[in-house]
């Protein structure tokens, strides 16, 4: 049996093509009922884990899914008897711990996993410090938090809006992508999966230490709270799990579309301007959603907060599983591109001028969209001339005159005309 899309031999009883992953039982091209890291998935599906932990997602999920589950858990109890330090500092590090073991379990990357997932870590985490208590000391009248216990008293105003939920989203994510494009562009650690975990780490980072700077009041406050539990536990569970997956799974799409596909990075091309142009838009939407909920009076402007990242995160979700899925799918079709032995894995692939997925040797439709090569635009031959030909073109040199017989010597011409005779 032949494989309609990447035209590989397959058994008969196989249900998935080998060589470019296609479902062969199903008519789905873009197979969408069927999530490439996790088959048992559709690919719109808001399942986290096998999401953000795409390696060893159907060996191990669950582990993962217990860990975060006790960590807030813990964070929850500590929030409802006041504990307020243990809770902001379990909330804060649950999702990054969790994820340092789970680049360990997977061994992702050999013997460094816990040396280059840290030192990500550790790099926006710094700079996130800095920049947090920057602004925050430069505007301290709106750099307002979730509301705890009540409205601010004051209604926002433009500057205030202009800082929290433009200026600062902006310049948080320019930071998460420090770390992530200069990691993603060693050779590596080039791979897709890898922009997308670097990404990952380095927004939950920015998380963290955004978390600790703006409740450091109540993390060097005691364990005593007056306020009322029932808002600390919306606030531990927004402050803990929601705002790091939000600013976790934007960083990472944007660090995935940077590493791209197949061999080497992509960098910065027009995909790595849209995934970096959604991260922004998505926390700009949270935090404009959080400065505007924070006015509100009694719990309500925390809990409206919350359902409004959930709103975001589960949107981030499936377009961070619509990357993923649709980069595993691509790579595997340029894998089999390269499969041919005329282009190796060195050459220069063609590419389909409709869907822009690599061609394979010869073909005369592509394999993803089945648009005619022929209507592709014609390219010139390397080395071919690129603009209009010179009207006076220069003019060759001349021959060099032959010489005159009297001009040559009288040894050499008795020479010639002996060997000639």
């Amino acid at each position: 049996m032949s494989c309609q899309r990447c035209g590989a031999q397959t058994p008969e009883v196989a249900h998935f093509c080998q060589v470019c992953g296609l479902d062969l039982r199903s008519e789905d091209l873009r197979r969408a009922k069927s999530f490439a890291v996790k088959p048992d998935e559709p690919v719109a599906s808001f399942n986290l884990i096998s999401t953000i932990m795409p390696r060893g997602a159907g060996q191990r999920p669950q582990t993962y899914r217990i860990a975060l589950g006790i960590g807030m858990a813990v964070a929850l109890v500590a929030a409802i008897f006041g504990a307020l330090p243990v809770a902001i500092l379990v909330a804060a590090f649950t999702i990054p711990v969790v994820y340092i073991v789970y680049l360990y379990d997977v061994n992702l990357w050999e013997d460094e996993p816990v040396v280059v997932t840290v030192a990500a870590f550790l790099l926006t985490g710094v700079l996130a410090l800095a920049f947090t208590v920057g602004w925050m000391q430069l505007r301290p009248t709106v750099a307002q938090t979730p509301a705890i216990g009540g409205g601010t008293g004051i209604g926002p105003s433009v500057s205030g809006f202009l800082l929290v939920a433009i200026a600062v989203p902006i310049i948080g994510q320019i930071l998460t992508q420090i770390g992530p494009v200069y990691l993603a562009s060693r050779p590596k650690f080039d791979d897709l999966m890898d922009g997308l975990t670097f990404g990952v780490i380095s927004g939950v980072a920015y998380s963290t230490f955004d978390t600790l700077v703006r409740h450091s009041g109540a993390l060097f406050g005691g364990l005593g709270s007056h306020q009322d539990p029932a808002t600390w536990v919306v606030l531990i569970f927004l402050e803990g799990l929601v705002k790091p997956l939000i600013m976790g799974t934007a960083a990472g799409i944007a660090g995935a579309e940077f590493s791209g596909l197949g061999r080497g990075y992509d960098g910065f091309t027009l995909r790595y301007l849209r995934g970096f142009a959604e991260a922004v838009l998505a926390n700009i939407a949270y935090a404009a959603g959080s400065y505007l909920f924070s006015f509100l009076s009694g719990s309500k402007g925390t809990l409206l907060t919350l359902l409004w990242g959930l709103l975001i995160l589960g949107v981030l979700i499936l377009r961070v599983r619509n990357v993923l899925h649709t980069g595993l799918m691509e790579a595997a079709l340029e894998a089999a591109a390269r499969s041919d032995d005329s282009i190796g894995e060195s050459g220069e692939l063609e590419f389909c001028a409709a869907c822009e997925m690599p061609l394979v040797a010869g073909a005369a439709f592509c394999n993803n969209c089945g648009t005619a090569v022929r209507t592709s635009p014609r390219t010139q031959p390397v080395g071919a001339a690129t603009g209009p030909a010179d009207p006076h073109p220069p003019a060759l040199p001349a021959a060099p005159p032959e010489p005159h017989p009297s001009s040559i010597p009288t040894a050499d011409r008795d020479e010639d005309q002996g060997g000639q005779a």
